[in-house]
């Protein structure tokens, strides 16, 4: 499906059409990535900004104003993240039609400052608290949150892509099959008040904020912005830090750096909103969600294939693996509760 939505966006050459939409020289736009999307950079007037093109198959244009309007109410109310910018034309966003399907542009403002890879971000305690802080903010703003328009909403925890694709995986994956059934099961028996469960970023790792001289983060691609359960945006941002540890030898580390980020990461939340022990207690469950995502995900783009036999990366290979065992015995990646 994702080779036919490349041919689709590339014969009908959807990039420069969005780019003339907003008066931006299409020659002038940097590919640089997207999973789901398809993302540009580009310069104007001395500021670095952003195009961002997303199939309809992926999510609907009703869907991407919802995550417009999420994202306008937390910078509104103190949150720093790439926000939309307002054309001249007064659309924050331009929905380009073909026959197969209609993809949905929008520009934001790039982001300021730069992003902490591997393995800085192993060693950061004041980032890690900094996260707290903004993550807090976020959930106490997301209480208050009301959307009164029901055709732009965005979706709940459940209706997750890799979640509603699980024979993505090969049949011979019936024990993480298995696991799939207990980790719904299990999340579909929790409360859903709205002092625990609301609109999350979705996807929190360290790729998706930048970090200024001075500390500050600024979030950006709010696309897989969901309503769930506000501790599974920590639950994210926890696995994402631990899972490069692989082998006997990072089950250690794992542990060691999820205390530490912990302890960090809590002190800054805390300053913002409250979450009772009960739910820290339940990030084990959301770890293996999100791992169970990542693993879907990853089986995605490698068109089912077990033997991963087109990549040379070892640690995917390794990590792969070690996922599948957790998997398959319904384990976290880490549990210190």
């Amino acid at each position: 499906m994702e080779n036919a939505i490349k041919d689709i966006f590339e014969q009908k050459d959807i990039m420069r059409i969005a780019a003339n939409r907003y008066g931006i020289n299409p020659d002038e736009l940097t590919y640089i990535g997207g999973f789901q999307n398809f993302v540009y950079e580009y310069q104007r007037s001395g500021g670095m900004y952003i195009l961002r093109i997303t199939p309809g198959i992926h999510r609907t244009a009703e869907q991407v104003r919802a995550e417009l309007d999420w994202i306008m109410y937390l910078t509104r109310n103190g949150i720093s993240a790439s926000g939309p910018i307002l054309p001249t034309n007064g659309n924050l966003t331009e929905a380009i039609e073909t026959v197969e399907m209609c993809f949905t542009a929008v520009c934001f403002d790039k982001a300021n400052g730069n992003r902490i890879g591997y393995p800085e971000c192993l060693n950061d305690n004041a980032t890690y608290e900094e996260l707290g802080r903004i993550t807090g903010k976020m959930h106490a703003l997301a209480k208050r949150y009301d959307n009164q328009d029901a055709t732009v909403r965005r979706h709940d925890w459940n209706l997750n892509y890799y979640l509603q694709n699980i024979d993505i995986l090969p049949p011979s994956h019936h024990r993480v099959r298995e696991t799939y059934y207990s980790i719904i099961d299990t999340l579909q028996e929790l409360p859903k008040d709205r002092e625990v469960y609301g609109l999350i970023h979705g996807d929190m790792g360290f790729g998706n904020f930048h970090v200024s001289d001075q500390g500050k983060i600024t979030l950006f691609d709010f696309d897989e912005a969901q309503y769930s359960w506000f501790v599974e945006d920590i639950a994210i941002q926890l696995y994402y830090l631990v899972y490069v540890y692989g082998g006997e030898e990072g089950r250690d580390n794992r542990e060691e750096q999820a205390l530490r980020f912990m302890d960090h990461f809590m002190k800054g939340y805390s300053r913002e909103n409250t979450l009772e022990q009960y739910w820290l207690e339940q990030i084990p469950v959301f770890l293996k969600l999100r791992e169970l995502i990542v693993y879907i995900g990853a089986y995605r783009n490698f068109d089912g294939d077990e033997t991963f036999s087109s990549s040379d990366n070892e640690w995917f290979k390794d990590w792969i693996s070690e996922s599948r065992e957790r998997l398959e015995h319904n384990e976290p990646i880490v549990n210190v509760w």
